[in-house]
């Protein structure tokens, strides 16, 4: 891969059925990083199976099951090029956790790609991934109008979708200056990386020339190295290996590092990538990495790895700017939901309803609320059920930024304003 492209995550974001899977296949073949061969064995298994046209979302598939199985996944399977950038897709779509993990920050997305299907318009998947990415502050949305193929390329149904998407995307208060609008199909290959001859009628550019046209993204802050834990391995002959994307920082053997909130810590004896031992670990790298004197009982997922001397920041309460999603009554104080940050999942009490604002300028609107319904944007103070580590989020943006799940949904989201240590 050529070192001197600048580089971008970029999240495919999109109702479940509306051909997520397609549409990175069908970009990894476009731009030569899956082989036609492989795209040919899927093709075969396809049509065997009676599911002609699944070929690209197979190529997902697998890489979904291999991650099941627990088997590392060469990361280049999700990595392609264009003339101007190499991208990461972070979290392959399919994947159970992908709201969560698009969230959290296990995926850091600098730009995404909206799929919506032409025939379906906006699902609730939909305005869920549109209010994420807007939480999330994704900078620049290529909504992708899928399936045109089904919906027999015509431009008047294209111009509904994007009327229907418009209108969520002001809803979310997303600037919708900042997206581009382009109607194509995954499984057909129309305006992805050519330009399709069904449809004359659109002038803009391809999918492709589009994820070239996005801004450069702003590099990693110079922020102390911080490590969210993902898993922790015994591996025979090396001992425990703690596996994790390094967010901020640089890693190398020799470093004295500790974890949070665990409080363990010691010497870096070993870095591996790909199964090749390194000397440096830098951000957007996802490591394993064996320290001297720390056993697989001392450390866990939703640990962070950092600096002895600037460890991560463990959070008695901390304050935090929220926006209510959906939630079928009201948060009032006192309500103990499962927050989602980084890889940690800890049960927090919202102590207090400090003031609800406008989400657009952040003006207070009322002070100490007696509580949220959604649509709400405000302060709160929160307080984890058990030792957690974030980070306020204009220091350490990739530490800062949590889900809140309850009843199996995202019920809000939000970032950490301010961290009370113990």
């Amino acid at each position: 891969m050529a070192e001197d492209k600048p580089h971008q995550n970029l999240a495919i974001i999109g109702h479940v059925d509306h051909g997520k899977s397609t549409l990175v296949g069908r970009l990894l073949y476009e731009t030569g990083s899956v082989p036609e061969h492989i795209i040919d064995q899927h093709r075969e298994e396809a049509e065997e199976k009676g599911k002609g046209g699944f070929e690209f979302a197979y190529v997902m598939d697998n890489l979904a099951e291999e991650r099941e199985r627990g088997l590392t996944i060469d990361i280049a399977h999700q990595e392609f090029e264009t003339d101007e950038y190499t991208f990461t897709i972070v979290d392959t779509p399919g994947h159970r956790d992908f709201v969560k993990n698009m969230i959290t920050g296990a995926s850091q997305a600098d730009n995404a790609v909206l799929v919506v299907a032409a025939e379906d318009g906006v699902q609730p998947q939909t305005r869920e991934h549109v209010f994420l990415a807007r939480t999330l502050g994704i900078g620049e949305l290529i909504v992708g109008v899928n399936k045109m193929d089904l919906a027999d390329y015509d431009e008047a149904r294209f111009q509904e979708v994007v009327a229907e998407v418009t209108d969520l995307l002001d809803q979310v208060r997303f600037a919708t200056a900042d997206a581009s609008f382009i109607p194509i199909s995954a499984l057909e290959g129309d305006n992805v990386a050519e330009r399709s001859d069904g449809m004359g009628w659109y002038q803009g550019p391809t999918l492709l020339e589009a994820l070239n046209d996005l801004t450069e993204p702003d590099p990693p802050t110079d922020a102390p190295l911080r490590v969210p834990i993902q898993d922790v391995y015994n591996i025979s002959g090396v001992g425990a290996v703690s596996v994790g994307r390094v967010e901020t920082g640089t890693m190398a053997p020799g470093d004295v590092v500790r974890f949070m909130p665990s409080d363990v810590g010691g010497e870096v004896r070993t870095i591996e990538m790909h199964h090749e031992e390194v000397d440096r670990a830098e951000p957007g790298d996802n490591v394993g990495f064996n320290v001297r004197g720390v056993g697989t009982d001392d450390v866990r997922r939703g640990d962070v790895c950092g600096p002895e001397d600037a460890p991560p920041t463990v959070a008695e309460t901390f304050t935090a700017q929220i926006v209510v999603m959906q939630h079928p009554s009201a948060i009032t104080a006192g309500y103990t939901p499962v927050f989602h940050a980084h890889t940690a999942q800890v049960a927090c009490t919202i102590e207090s309803l400090d003031e609800k604002i406008d989400p657009s300028s952040g003006d207070t609107l009322e002070e100490a609320p007696e509580f949220l319904q959604s649509g709400d944007a405000a302060i709160v103070t929160v307080r984890p059920q058990k030792p957690l580590s974030v980070e306020p989020s204009q220091e350490i943006p990739e530490l800062g930024s949590f889900a809140i799940r309850d009843m199996g949904q995202t019920v809000a989201a939000g970032r950490v304003l301010s961290v009370t240590e113990p």
